[in-house]
């Protein structure tokens, strides 16, 4: 049935059966399939938009298996549309239809519009169309000409966490109009600002569609993070530079494909863990008024409100196979449409909560395991939610990799001085062995990062003890307050030249340590050259100059940017750093020297139990023997490499280290120095010599394999 309200710029509507699946709104060059899921629903009606806002309503009379469906032939990419669901609305078991509210297709591929602060989307009865944003059928083809993945194995993948915007906002090359989009991310100059430091892959915070906090606009701030999701198959519109309805799928696709082209990889931070409804308070802008307890986890004893193991008012119902199916179709199509080349799952403990508990033999498991096209992709966890036993550090299935959460704690306390951390610091170091060998996983399941988007850049690290989150408009309550930061001596900006001097050494120490570590590294946007914040550690509300990347940076701290070219560069040359396995201490075959790696004191001998015991302790070396990798190379070939002796020094004070006798090699010579501003400085020590480590530094010495010393 079509109601009488006429579209104005389209023609009469004829209205076919259509077809249950794909859900969501599906265009094939003659029309256009609608289909939405609703156990609860007693009807549904399809709503398409005008150009001035009034709708056209179309009774979906087809249901199978409660997929409720039609084709409209004339309806073509550009057209505006919702559902209206009629059904109970009884709050207190669960049921919240409303068909007073045009709900937005939790399958829309593009969304139009914005919401507005009218109490409609929060009052039963009030009609919410022209204060709520509308999905927008696109056009699915697009030119992918030759585009391929890169496939990057984890242990040749450098990641770089970055923001769309952010990264785009105010680089003097990228054109104003293009800043803060997805053709601004896709311009050459930040693709070569990429190359140039050694990404392989491009970790992007949220892009799913996702919605601004009324409370956050109400004090003037906008949720810039995007943790706030609500269309997991659409790119958010707000960075398209083409403000045509529609136009963020193929801007997407377009810069997807201009990374491919030139080797990186994209991955996205996806929020499958709750949406932007939030709690009962929430506006009801989709999944709440289409099925409220088939998507969403209600308490049990009072299911007219949320179960909340994500601290923001709902969480997702994985228990439910139309929200798994939800899910897994999200995924695939990110993959198979859009081209991205892997995922990291925010909060992904909420995920694995079967009843309660977190649960490794879980049904999205199972199902990401088995699926054919999803299981292929890069799967990155953030192993933890904030319910009860969230934190899954090291227990997710041998397909994953994870945020190692401890690798960041160790690696900050370590160079801020924290007593009895060295044994700890060398598992981090060499890949977290134990907690991923356990499980058939290898070095590059540790997802190894000092700094993310969550927390202090690492100019901020080094600079505050204290966060200072005024600007958010929470007196300061809000963010962590452990932050294991140390700030030289002083809070905040100082003059001191000698402060300045070991914040700077500072950073290059977490730098190098982040670039020369067993596992797969994290940079975050900016660190590259000294992003800061100003003490700001939760600034996901802060869409301005504190958040964007301040590109004029990239001169003022040239040195710092270079250092990290050279410390990235340096992990890329050489295969030691980088190896497939963990580390066993054993020799390779026909190798005559004791294994792959050795942990020494300052005076050049290896480290015993006491040693590693003793708390004021800070100081070690490590030997990794290039010549003695026993995993083969790509090819099946024998891999021989440069060995390295890594000098950690974070002490107060300066130590003398005693460089490997000439079983070792006759020469060394300096790769990288921490207290060199650009990290290369130019030395050779002798064999069973000594080689001063300047307080608080970390100093990596080279010596050549053996085919060019024997």
């Amino acid at each position: 049935m079509v109601s009488p309200n006429p579209l104005g710029d389209v023609a009469p509507l004829g209205v076919w059966p259509g077809t249950a699946y794909p859900l969501g709104a599906t265009y094939d060059g003659a029309g256009t399939n609608f289909s939405v899921f609703s156990e609860v629903a007693e009807r549904v009606e399809l709503c398409l938009i005008d150009r001035a806002g009034a709708e056209t309503r179309i009774r979906l009379e087809e249901v199978d298996g409660y997929v409720w469906h039609a084709y409209v032939p004339t309806v073509a990419p550009g057209r505006r549309y919702g559902f209206r669901v009629h059904g109970p609305y009884e709050p207190e078991l669960g049921l919240r239809c409303d068909p007073s509210k045009l709900l937005l297709d939790p399958y829309g591929k593009a969304f139009a519009g914005e919401f507005g602060n009218d109490p409609s989307l929060h009052t039963r009865g009030r009609d919410s169309l022209g204060h709520t944003m509308t999905g927008v059928v696109i056009n699915p083809f697009f030119d992918w000409a030759d585009d391929r993945a890169p496939r990057r194995p984890y242990h040749e993948t450098v990641l770089y966490e970055a923001h769309v915007k952010g990264m785009t906002m105010t680089h003097p090359q990228v054109p104003p109009e293009l800043r803060g989009t997805y053709a601004g991310l896709a311009h050459p100059a930040i693709i070569e600002h990429l190359k140039a430091l050694g990404v392989t892959a491009i970790e992007l915070m949220p892009v799913h569609q996702f919605l601004h906090d009324r409370p956050l606009l109400d004090r003037g701030l906008r949720n810039y993070w995007g943790y706030n999701s609500f269309g997991y198959l659409a790119p958010h519109h707000e960075y398209a530079a083409d403000p045509r309805a529609g136009a963020a799928v193929t801007e997407f696709k377009a810069m997807v494909r201009a990374l491919h082209a030139e080797g990186i990889e994209v991955i996205l931070d996806v929020v499958y863990n709750h949406t932007g409804e939030g709690n009962h308070l929430g506006p009801t802008i989709s999944l709440r008024g289409i099925d409220n307890a088939a998507y969403y986890r209600l308490l049990e004893d009072d299911p007219a409100h949320y179960m909340d193991y994500t601290g923001t008012g709902n969480s997702l119902n994985v228990r439910h196979p139309h929200t798994l199916q939800l899910i897994m179709d999200s995924l695939r199509y990110w993959i198979l449409e859009m081209h991205v080349d892997g995922f990291r799952f925010d909060l992904a403990a909420t995920l694995a909560r079967e009843l309660h508990d977190v649960d490794r033999l879980s049904t999205f498991f199972d199902l990401v395991q088995q699926d054919p096209v999803v299981s292929q992709v890069k799967l990155i966890a953030e192993p933890w939610d904030v319910g009860e036993g969230g934190y899954q550090v090291g227990n997710f299935p041998s397909l994953w990799t994870e945020w190692n959460g401890k690798y960041r704690d160790t690696v900050r306390d370590y160079w801020r001085g924290e007593p009895a951390t060295l044994g700890e610091f060398a598992s981090r170091l060499t890949g977290s062995s134990d907690l991923y060998e356990a499980t058939g996983r290898r070095p590059g399941a540790s997802i190894n990062f000092v700094t993310a988007h969550d927390g202090f850049t690492l100019r901020d690290l080094v600079s505050y003890n204290d966060k200072h989150n005024e600007d958010n408009g929470e007196d300061n309550r809000d963010g962590e307050s452990y932050n294991r930061s140390w700030n030289c001596g002083v809070e905040g900006p100082t003059d001191d030249p000698e402060v300045l001097e070991l914040r700077e050494r500072q950073s290059r120490n977490m730098i190098a340590t982040l670039a020369l570590s067993q596992g797969t590294p994290m940079l975050l946007h900016g660190d590259e050259f000294g992003r800061t914040q100003h003490g700001n550690n939760n600034a996901y509300c802060q869409d301005s100059e504190l958040s964007w990347m301040d590109w004029s940076l990239a001169h003022k701290n040239s040195e710092l940017l270079e250092f990290t070219r050279n410390a990235v560069g340096l992990r890329a040359r050489h295969p030691v750093f980088r190896r497939r396995r963990f580390l066993d201490g054993r020799p390779a075959p026909d190798h005559d020297r004791p294994g792959d790696i050795a942990w020494l004191t300052p005076a050049g001998v290896e480290m015993t139990a006491a040693d590693w015991e003793t708390g004021f302790a800070r100081s070690l070396a490590v030997f990794l023997d290039g010549e003695g990798i026993a995993e083969p190379g790509p090819r099946g070939e024998r891999i021989r490499d440069d060995s390295f002796l890594l000098c950690f020094n974070a002490h107060d004070a300066p130590i003398d280290f005693t460089v490997p006798g000439p079983d070792h090699g006759t020469e060394w010579s300096i790769a990288l120095d921490c207290s060199a501003p650009t990290g290369l400085t130019r030395a050779e020590y002798p064999a069973a010599g000594t080689v001063g480590v300047p307080t608080r530094c970390l100093l990596v010495l080279r010596r050549p394999a053996r085919s060019t010393w024997k």
